[in-house]
């Protein structure tokens, strides 16, 4: 396909538009990229993880740099606060290797990578639609261009993902969540905190919600933030403050005091609050349209599945052209291929969901043992890098 002069057009320049430019140039095709925003995305700051064999897989594919700096470690540690106090207590630690990167150092990475493509920022892609003699055409608001292939990797209000599945809408989860980062100054007076983040990432369990916390690369080399996501019922219609400061109200509840007090330092390099969703697309790939990352799939993300599926798309992706003979044909194979994980990650997230913010355990009440045999069983014999050291 490659001696065929293959043109590929991605709808969207982040991080699963970026992979899957690399995907189509490393598979010998001609690829540009139109990003809406004129903004710099590496200034999104928020704390991402991917399994490290992935990470590992993608450095060695040139995906990724070696020297990109990130915060893998390697066990999980389980938090409540104890019954009638503030301080907290720990319920169990489990084997869970995750690398731990920042958003924007990886969108950085990956849009280096991507430089052998045509990018195009400040264009936002008013239509996609097929043309009459084959392909696609993308359309913006002063140009159209006609390709082989068009990659939908424009998030989840997806232009490109209306073309292929019109009736696939987000599914309102009836919750949010709050994503923050601190510098480590939010530790101050916490000593025990930090050295726990420091080799652990932390899951924080209460009634009717959860938190997670982990460290981060900063801007700076060697530098460190701490990540948190919180996830809780949305403010009530009595709240007037700003969404996003919700969050310390729900730290005030229900964290042990220490960690409420970090959750609630005022200096936040980043703060915002999401509504939960998701969305399943029954087949991901319709030639000559094909969908990636968040435009393919939502996955409540309990899964931390979001960057992690955008770059395992691309990499099938690469590998689909390689082993085809034609666009319909790849198109084909990454359809069977993501389809199915897409479900798979939808209900998964589905089920986390349940168990951790609708239906919560009585945290309080649980030890190790219980914690292993509450994964267990909200996993299902469903795989997680996250919960690694459960037994299934």
């Amino acid at each position: 396909m490659a001696e065929a002069g293959l043109r590929i057009g991605v709808v969207g320049g982040s991080v699963a538009g970026c992979a899957m430019a690399i995907a189509g140039i490393r598979a010998g095709a001609e690829v540009t990229v139109h990003e809406r925003s004129e903004a710099a995305l590496e200034d999104r700051g928020f704390g991402i993880v991917i399994p490290p064999p992935l990470h590992r897989e993608l450095v060695a594919a040139g995906y990724l740099d070696a020297g990109m700096e990130t915060a893998p470690v390697s066990s999980r540690v389980w938090l409540t606060r104890r019954p009638g106090q503030h301080r907290a207590r720990e319920l169990a630690r489990q084997e869970s290797a995750v690398t731990p990167c920042h958003w924007g150092l990886l969108w950085r990475t990956l849009r280096a990578n991507a430089g052998a493509a045509r990018y195009h920022r400040g264009r936002p892609v008013t239509e996609v639609l097929r043309h009459p003699e084959g392909g696609a055409v993308i359309r913006t608001a002063d140009s159209q261009e006609r390709y082989d292939i068009v990659v939908g990797a424009d998030g989840p209000r997806s232009v490109t993902r209306a073309a292929v599945a019109p009736g696939a809408l987000p599914v309102p989860a009836g919750y949010a969540v709050w994503r923050g980062t601190l510098p480590l100054d939010a530790f101050a007076g916490s000593p025990h905190q930090l050295e726990l983040v420091r080799s652990s990432w932390i899951t924080l369990g209460f009634r009717g919600g959860h938190g997670v916390f982990y460290l981060i690369p900063g801007a700076a080399p060697g530098s460190r933030l701490l990540a948190y996501a919180v996830y809780a019922p949305p403010p009530p219609a009595s709240w007037t403050g700003p969404r996003e400061e919700y969050v310390r109200r729900i730290a005030d509840e229900h964290f042990p005091a220490d960690w409420a007090g970090i959750v609630g330092w005022g200096a936040h390099t980043s703060l915002a609050c999401h509504d939960v969703a998701d969305v399943q697309v029954p087949r991901v790939a319709e030639p000559p349209f094909l969908l990636a990352g968040d435009a393919a799939s939502i996955t409540r993300p309990h899964t931390a599945s979001g960057a992690t599926k955008a770059l395992q798309d691309a990499l099938c992706l690469e590998r689909v052209l390689r082993a085809s003979s034609s666009a319909d044909e790849a198109l084909g194979r990454y359809a069977d291929e993501r389809s199915a994980e897409g479900a798979r990650l939808v209900a998964l997230g589905r089920r986390l969901g349940h168990a951790m913010v609708e239906r919560t355990p009585e945290w309080a009440a649980m030890g190790a043992p219980e914690v292993e045999s509450w994964c267990r069983a909200t996993l299902d014999g469903a795989a997680s890098y996250l919960y690694g050291g459960t037994r299934r």
